[in-house]
This record gives structure tokens, C-alpha cells and sequence, in this order.
């Protein structure tokens, strides 16, 4: 199997099992309904070790541009392969997402708020605030490329390293997923948005563009600044990359905390939305 299909296979399992157990605590007459963050942590820290079992000899499962891009800042992946995987990676979610929603078909018409339907394929935040919710995802996503890197660099019996990866899921989305929903990953949310956008579910509402660039930005800021980090400080290699990528996200967390959308005004990121 090629690294490109590899991507694309494993992105599509991994949603398709993650945005599952989402669909099955939320909508209307599952058996799964209101089994809560519990539940939803372990299913996607699952998802993430099952994705890498299945493709992890054929691309080294990355499953997500920011992973992607925080192992190419590493220098542990090359860079000329990064537009291809990325392109995979958000096939593989739109793919998975459909699974989801055909799977959970009759459910669509029984479930009557959209902002739960959305949920099933996307996340929002608790409470709209740019800056917060960007930092959320970025502080997220820096942590996991962090600790995949770390536990790279252990050695570990043979294929006991997704399942440790999988509890890094876990204890990342109890830890920092309650503020954002924990998207870390721009193919696990921009993938199944666009699938919701295109899908015909009933009753559905607005797909929240408005809010879709958060969980896209702030995973790729975190994760190449883990990446970058990782390599200045655990290696004791230094790049100028660093400090560039570093000055950039201040001035876009700067730009977020004086423009954006926080909790004290009136306009919500819905109504933003287009």
C-alpha cells in the first residue's frame, strides 16, 4: 500500500470510529445516548491506536497535518511529502464522516437541534472566545506532538506504541478537550465539516464555517511549534525556524485577542458564521 492511501484509509477509520462514538452519545434514540466525556476520550484514544495498528507500517500513521507538519519541523519527515499526506489526511475524514452518517441514518430525522448534529462531525467551543479557543487547540496539539515525539523515542515491546498513543489521546482530551472539543487535528474536523456542509441530513443547520478556521490554525500552530520545540530543546538542535514560527503565532494570538470574538459581546460565532 502506498504512503498516500495509507493516510487516506487510515484517516477515514480513525474519524469514522471517532466521530461514532460521538454520533451514538448524542443522537435521539441510540442506545449510547448520554454516555458522556468518558466514554468519548477512551472511543477516540481507540480510534487513534486502531488507525495506527492498521496503517502505521505503510506511512507511520500521522492521520493529521499537524502531526504531518510537526515531524517535517522536526526534520523527521520530509517535506517534499507533506502536501500529499495533508491532501489524504482530509479526504480520509470527509470519507469517514460519511460512513458516520450513513451508518446512523434514521437518527438524523429523530434528533431535532442541530448544533447536535453539527457536533457528531465538528467541534465548537463551550464558550466563544477567538483567543481562548485558539490557544485551547494550539496548547492541545503542541502536547501531542510533544509526547508522540517522546514516546518515539522509547523503546517499547513490539506494537505497544499505538496503544500508548492512544492513551495520550485520552488523557489529552480529559486534560484540554472540555474548552474546544479537543480537535487537534485539521482532517479530523475540516474533513467531516465539509462532509456535514455537503451531506443531506436532516434538518440541519449552519456547518459554522465561522468558527472552522480555529480548529484548523491552531492545530497547525501548536503542532509545528512542537515539532520545532521538540528538536530545540530535547535535541539540542536549534533552527531559526523556531523563533520565526514563534514570532508568527504571537502575532496572530495578538491579532485573536484584540479582534476576536469573546464572551462579553453580542455577537455570536453562529451568527458569524457563513
Amino acid at each position: 500500500m502506498s504512503p498516500i492511501l495509507a493516510e487516506f484509509l487510515g484517516t477515514a477509520l480513525l474519524v469514522a470510529l471517532g466521530n461514532g462514538v460521538g454520533a451514538g452519545v448524542s443522537l435521539t434514540k441510540s442506545f449510547a445516548k448520554d454516555a458522556g466525556w468518558i466514554v468519548i476520550t477512551f472511543a477516540w484514544g481507540f480510534a487513534v491506536a486502531i488507525a495506527a495498528y492498521a496503517v502505521g507500517q505503510f506511512s507511520g500513521a500521522h492521520l493529521n497535518p499537524a502531526v504531518t507538519l510537526g515531524l517535517a519541523f522536526d526534520g523527521s519527515f520530509a517535506w517534499a511529502d507533506v502536501p500529499g499526506y495533508i491532501v489524504a489526511q482530509i479526504a480520509g475524514g470527509i470519507l469517514g464522516a460519511s460512513l458516520v452518517f450513513v451508518h446512523y441514518l434514521p437518527h438524523w430525522a429523530e434528533t431535532k437541534d442541530p448544533a447536535t448534529k453539527l457536533g457528531v462531525f465538528a467541534t465548537s467551543p463551550a464558550i466563544p472566545h477567538t483567543f481562548a479557543n485558539l490557544m485551547s487547540e494550539m496548547i492541545a496539539t503542541f502536547l501531542l506532538v510533544i509526547g508522540l515525539l517522546s514516546i518515539g523515542a522509547n523503546k517499547f515491546s513490539d506494537g505497544l506504541n499505538p496503544l500508548i498513543v492512544g492513551f495520550l489521546i485520552v488523557s489529552l482530551g480529559m486534560s484540554f478537550g472540555g474548552t474546544t472539543g479537543y480537535a487537534m487535528n485539521p482532517a479530523r474536523d475540516l474533513g467531516p465539516r465539509i462532509a456535514h456542509f455537503i451531506l443531506p441530513i436532516h434538518g440541519k443547520g449552519s456547518s459554522n464555517w465561522g468558527y472552522s478556521w480555529i480548529p484548523v490554525l491552531g492545530p497547525v500552530l501548536g503542532g509545528s511549534l512542537g515539532g520545532l520545540f521538540y528538536r530545540s530543546v530535547f535535541t539540542g538542535k536549534d533552527t531559526p525556524a523556531f523563533w520565526i514560527v514563534g514570532l508568527v503565532t504571537i502575532v496572530i494570538l495578538g491579532l485573536c485577542y484584540r479582534f476576536g470574538v469573546r464572551p462579553n459581546k453580542t455577537t455570536s460565532v453562529e451568527s458569524k458564521s457563513a
